[in-house]
């Protein structure tokens, strides 16, 4: 009996091996069987991009990164007509895109950044219909003018094209209402001419970064109507419903490049630093009151800091150094309770530094170097009664230019009125009435006192 059970044991234990070992075989063929149907990776296929991971679940085809992949990317890719996300980055991969990349048009996600990708964007043919809402080719080589194929793209939401060599103008369509971007990073690159005021067109903008490219001219005053940042829109940014795929961007963070992806949607801000941009920080721009960080360093900005900088109630960053700003700091950025990280240094900046709430907790002396006339805590310069003087002497030089147009203006006004008499003579005849009149009344008045005299002169007896 024992040696019965015995064998009936081995011979059960027997049976699941087989049966375990039978389940895995078929489940890795209807794996291989779905990942192959419709032969969409050939042999070269796999020998481009074979390290990548591939998963498959009843919904869509999902082409995840790793870091081992090498060589180029092929034109296999075109071929996966139903592909909704592909993210091939911080891979090893190189070379141009092929044309048929656009062949691909249910894609909703496309991740190629940080590889080793050169040339230019492919252009789309007329009939691309563009479903794309994530687009991200940032990290790589990629050279051309602004890639037209985003024109189509009307429910693209986030584009990063960060860290690349595009060159050229940034065009004026990529604003629009119609367009729903709320994430354009165009940093490190070579894009120069003007900021387009298009851009504040864009009614869900909520991160715009342009650093460290050769922008020039004014920033623009129509800034202030971007309407996501005026009164932030708290929604789900870049993920396709029934998926747990979540977009995320770099964003320079107080002076940290961080990822953001869970918390992307409450970021909003903008980074103009590191180009060449002129003439003064609008005042229109403190009508952003949603904006968390703001960053306008190594520019060419000048005039002074706006007055109403303390309307920007959550902004939480803000780094104006670097520029040619001059005159005191606005007491209102004093306001800003939510201010924990500030950088007003290499600037012109003079008089007093304010005090109290959140500045009182920002006392590193760096926040406020090279600016010569600054004083008070936290630099160890006192203001002294000397330290103002650049003041009073702004204010004399005000009132001699007063007293300068006082007396133009009165010089004007009478040969004005001189030049009306002359010319006019029925103005020119009253007047000479009225001093004919004026002058009779006073002979007048006169008469008696000139009989008196007159008198007395006739009278030897006086």
């Amino acid at each position: 009996m024992a040696e019965h059970a015995q064998g009936s044991r081995a011979l059960l234990i027997c049976l699941c091996l087989c049966l375990c070992l039978l389940l895995s075989s078929s489940e890795h063929l209807a794996m291989s069987m779905d990942l192959d149907d419709d032969d969409f990776f050939d042999d070269s296929f796999y020998d481009e991009v074979a390290p990548a991971r591939r998963l498959y679940d009843e919904r869509r085809l999902n082409v995840l990164n790793s870091n081992t992949s090498s060589n180029r990317s092929g034109a296999a890719f075109c071929r996966l007509l139903s592909l909704q996300i592909l993210d091939l980055s911080n891979n090893q991969l190189t070379g141009e895109l092929p044309d048929c990349w656009w062949e691909m048009q249910a894609l909703q996600f496309m991740d190629l950044s940080n590889n080793s990708f050169s040339g230019q964007i492919p252009e789309a043919p007329p009939t691309h219909n563009c479903y794309l809402e994530s687009l991200h080719l940032a990290g790589n080589g990629f050279t051309g003018v602004f890639p037209s194929v985003v024109q189509g793209c009307e429910s693209l939401a986030t584009l990063d094209i960060g860290n690349n060599q595009f060159s050229g103008t940034i065009p004026p369509w990529i604003g629009g209402e119609d367009r729903a971007l709320k994430i354009l990073r165009l940093r490190s690159n070579n894009f120069t001419g003007e900021i387009p005021p298009d851009l504040s067109k864009l009614p869900q903008l909520q991160l715009l970064d342009l650093a460290n490219n050769g922008l020039t001219g004014p920033i623009p005053r129509e800034f202030g109507k971007l309407t996501a940042m005026r009164n932030p829109i708290i929604n789900s940014t870049g993920s396709l419903d029934g998926s747990t795929y979540q977009d995320r961007i770099d964003i320079i963070w107080k002076g940290q490049e961080l990822i953001f992806q869970r918390i992307l949607q409450l970021m909003t801000g903008i980074d103009l630093s590191g180009n060449s941009l002129s003439q003064c920080i609008p005042e229109e721009i403190t009508n952003l009151e949603g904006l968390r960080f703001l960053n306008l360093s190594r520019n060419n900005l000048s005039c002074g800091i706006p007055k109403n900088i303390g309307s920007l109630n959550v902004l939480e960053s803000l780094d104006l150094s670097l520029n040619e700003l001059s005159g005191v700091i606005p007491v209102g950025l004093s306001n800003m309770v939510s201010l924990n990280t500030l950088n007003l240094s290499n600037n012109h900046l003079s008089g007093q530094i304010p005090t109290g709430n959140q500045l009182q907790t920002l006392n590193d002396p760096s926040i406020y170097s090279n600016n010569p006339g600054l004083c008070g805590p936290p630099l160890d310069i006192p203001c002294t009664n000397a330290s103002p003087a650049l003041d009073k002497k702004d204010g004399k030089d005000c009132d001699q230019w007063l007293y300068y147009c006082v007396i133009a203006g009165i010089v004007f006004g009478f040969w004005l009125w001189c030049g009306m008499i002359l010319s006019i003579p029925k103005w020119r005849h009253s007047v000479f009435f009225f001093v004919d009149r004026m002058q009779y009344k006073v002979m007048l008045k006169l008469q008696p006192i000139d009989q008196y005299l007159s008198k007395e002169k006739s009278d030897p007896l006086l």
